[in-house]
């Protein structure tokens, strides 16, 4: 009989999921949780810090923490990595967890660190802890992997750059540099991340900026994505934007396509209506990159209607959307024609009745067909203390919170699988 997809998993992690899940999809247990969690993940009383209060870490690290997040250093994240390629994944998306959520007051405050012992200070607490991180990640990472790496997480004078849609300072200038040849020299891609609308202008700039000195150097291929929200109503004609200055500076874009994490934080004028609407716009985009051809959806922007090379990772929960693009990849490979290079990736701890399935697919298409199209599955991995994970942590439950079907169909998922395994040790079938 065909194995389940989430039968590749360990029963602990089926377990844990299901509890987790359990309590998000719960109109009584998830809103007191939010509240306890933005409580723990903003707090400046050590008691309430899972970094000093060795119980309250206990209790995370065995919970939230190890569903969603890699682990604290280097053996854990090798340990964790290891175990997911072992399922059957071709890699992972890394990420340092060191990140910052401005309110609206905090970021009409914003100011520059100047010239003066401020800027010293930015650059000693702030700067160089992040680039240190994020250059620590690239190396728990292999050939092949990426690394995804969040610009705000570089202190109050990236912010502040950021905001003002500047060049990053020198300081900052010269990590991201540093980042950037590590990654390129080791054959890790770089995700630069998407963030609240209040930085993601000055963020797009700097993308742009990165792709074009570092996609440059082998055709078809990408060191630097960057990230794009399709619930955002401007997106498509953001990318189409960028596929212009790809195709006219000779350089391959590299896209992360994305539904959106900041519904809790970005202006609601700014995002689609309806979850149709977001969905639309996600699954047209994904065609279009999949067809290397403009649609409804993502329209060019001049007369000049010519694709540019791009590379593209499909990050997504739903499986409707991962499905359309499976099965047309499929049917361009049987007609013989050029694809370009995708991968899909979901969040570690969420979704895995998606990723499972992909991976099982693409373990059997290798296995039994050749000319089929065997799909490379990513899991997204945050990596960092128990306090510093907070925020990450945080944001993960609002989002199941706006996802509640979705999160609701990985309940049911993982508790089918339960269920199916209990049956199968009392000997009632598979």
């Amino acid at each position: 009989m065909k194995a389940t997809p989430l039968s590749i998993l360990p029963l602990s992690s089926i377990v844990r999921s299901l509890a987790i899940t359990s309590i998000s999809s719960s109109t009584l247990l998830l809103p007191p949780s939010l509240y306890i969690m933005a409580k723990l993940a903003h707090t400046n009383l050590p008691i309430l810090s899972p970094d000093t209060n060795p119980v309250l870490q206990h209790f995370l690290k065995r919970t939230f923490y190890r569903q969603f997040c890699a682990g604290e250093n280097s053996s854990e994240v090798h340990k964790t990595a290891s175990n997911l390629r072992s399922l059957g994944f071709s890699g992972v998306i890394l990420a340092y967890a060191k990140e910052v959520v401005l309110s609206e007051s905090q970021h009409a405050s914003l100011e520059s660190c100047g010239e003066s012992s401020a800027a010293e200070q930015c650059i000693r607490e702030e700067i160089i802890p992040w680039a240190n991180g994020t250059m620590e990640t690239v190396k728990m990472t292999r050939p092949g992997d990426f690394v995804a790496l969040k610009f705000t997480g570089a202190g109050s004078q990236a912010l502040f750059d950021l905001s003002q849609e500047t060049g990053p300072s020198e300081a900052l200038r010269e990590a991201i540099d540093g980042i950037c040849s590590l990654a390129e020299a080791r054959g890790v891609k770089l995700l630069f991340d998407a963030e609240q609308a209040a930085v993601q202008k000055g963020i797009d700039r700097w993308t742009l900026q990165y792709m074009q000195r570092y996609n440059c150097k082998t055709p078809g291929h990408a060191t630097v994505y960057g990230t794009y929200q399709a619930y955002l109503k401007a997106t498509p004609k953001v990318l189409a934007g960028h596929m212009k200055a790809a195709r006219e500076g000779g350089f391959t874009l590299g896209v992360k396509l994305v539904r959106g994490a900041y519904l809790g934080s970005d202006p609601r004028h700014l995002i689609h209506d309806t979850k149709a609407d977001t969905d639309r716009a996600y699954d047209g985009i994904a065609e279009s990159l999949c067809r290397r051809s403009y649609g409804p959806i993502l329209q060019a922007v001049d007369s000049e209607k010519k694709f540019p090379e791009v590379n593209v990772v499909l990050a997504g929960h739903n499986i409707h959307s991962v499905r359309k693009v499976k099965a047309l990849r499929q049917q361009q490979k049987e007609r013989g024609e050029q694809q370009i290079e995708l991968v899909y990736a979901q969040l570690q701890g969420m979704a895995d009745e998606v990723s499972c399935e992909l991976v099982q697919a693409g373990l059997s298409e290798k296995r039994e067909k050749a000319e089929l199209d065997a799909p490379k599955v990513y899991k997204y991995l945050v990596w960092g203390t128990t306090g510093e994970c907070m925020k990450y942590l945080l944001r993960r439950a609002q989002e199941n919170k706006d996802a509640v079907q979705r999160t609701r169909d990985g309940r049911d998922a993982m508790a089918n699988e339960l269920w199916r395994r209990m049956r199968q040790t009392v000997g009632l079938g598979a």
